[in-house]
């Protein structure tokens, strides 16, 4: 791969890592929080499929963007959600 090319590409996967972690962070929702999370994770295996690493990016996309977003997602399902006025949802 050329040199330009996985610059370019690696600095885009980088800009939409940050922009995503940022939504992560400013988001009210846990559910749409947690999605984001392994959409953040996804991004990170496709980078390491760039840097040449697919044993990691393999593991990062099971794990990371996988299983962690599910056993999040079904821990937030099970919790009692309160809003500010303290009324249960």
């Amino acid at each position: 791969m050329n040199e330009l090319v996985f610059i370019a590409l690696a600095t885009l996967m980088f800009i939409l890592m940050i922009a995503l972690a940022v939504m992560v962070i400013r988001s009210k929702d846990l559910i749409k929080a947690a999605i984001l999370l392994s959409g953040v994770s996804l991004i990170a295996s496709f980078v390491f499929v760039l840097l040449r690493a697919p044993d990691v990016a393999m593991a990062e996309a099971s794990i990371g963007s996988a299983l962690t977003a599910i056993i999040l997602v079904f821990a937030i399902k099970k919790t009692n959600r309160f809003e500010e006025g303290g009324e249960e949802k």
